[in-house]
């Protein structure tokens, strides 16, 4: 259902840090004229921890809006709380999002069974296809394979993003409910190998700035061309570290800003790039061959 490059937008914001949706609309074509495949909507890496629900059904409406069908969006709608996360996924259905994304609820640290019942009350109170996301590093809690192939007894419920940074697992993932869900790395630097090894694609936060190199080599690893997969992937890499040498999205929303697209706007407790980090990034950018405007 969901596959190859699947861009984790940012939210573009003006100093104040007030929503751009000049700028919005204007990553959102960039997106669709590069060749990425579906599109995020106020995921974690669009700050949807610092904006109000009004503020996150507006973006969602607005990607789209702005993509028009052209390509699948996928609405972030994940909350700590099950009944903020079922509101969030009612409204992003009622929007027209062909699927909702639901990060593990954070800080709380729930249970195995904790988990299980959570993404089942979602997915029983709403009927839209649901992406599960696993992204221990940010929320304190690991969704063990064993809970995932439970969930997938659950009809609506159709993907998994996994970024808890082990290709073990992925494997491991692949190989148990490969056949029942679309598997999506979240972790950019294992996407290459994690789609080679059965995955279908991968919700990136380098496709931001290089949407059409994440989409063809996410594309040559599907058709099983390894060695082109590696190639594409390896100019790749120092963007795969570079956008995380401080939280995401901090660096990535600096690269945007540097390449004309946006203004460099972040919402506290985020504050924008530290200067001593800006020539690594620029040199990912250049390896990666972006162009700037």
């Amino acid at each position: 259902m969901f596959s190859g490059s699947i861009v984790a937008l940012v939210t573009p914001m003006q100093a104040d840090g007030a929503v751009d949706y000049v700028a919005l609309q204007r990553l959102v074509n960039f997106h669709i004229d590069n060749g990425t495949d579906a599109i995020v909507a106020v995921g974690t890496t669009g700050e949807s921890a610092t904006l109000d629900v009004e503020e996150h059904m507006s973006v969602v409406r607005a990607v789209i809006k702005t993509a028009a069908g052209r390509v699948p969006v996928i609405a972030g709608t994940g909350a700590n709380s099950t009944r903020e996360a079922i509101e969030l996924t009612a409204a992003a259905k009622e929007a027209g999002a062909n699927a909702s994304l639901l990060v593990t609820p954070y800080y709380n640290k729930p249970t195995q069974e904790g988990l299980y019942r959570h993404f089942k009350a979602v997915a029983e109170a709403v009927d839209i296809p649901i992406i599960l996301y696993n992204v221990p590093g940010r929320t304190a809690v690991d969704m063990k394979p064993d809970t995932v192939a439970r969930l997938t007894d659950i009809k609506n419920i159709v993907g998994l993003k996994e970024a808890s940074g082990s290709l073990d697992r992925n494997r491991e993932l692949a190989a148990r409910v490969g056949k029942r869900l679309d598997l999506l790395s979240g972790d950019d630097d294992l996407g290459c190998e994690s789609i080679l090894s059965g995955f279908s694609g991968v919700i990136s936060v380098t496709a931001n700035v290089a949407p059409r190199k994440m989409h063809d080599m996410c594309a040559a690893a599907l058709q099983g061309d390894a060695v082109r997969a590696h190639s594409i992937d390896a100019d790749l890499r120092g963007l795969h570290q570079s956008l995380f040498v401080e939280s995401n999205p901090i660096p990535t929303k600096w690269a945007l800003q540097h390449m004309g697209l946006m203004p460099g706007g972040i919402r506290l407790p985020l504050t924008p790039l530290s200067p001593d980090h800006y020539p690594v990034v620029l040199a990912a950018l250049n390896q990666a061959g972006v162009t700037f405007a």
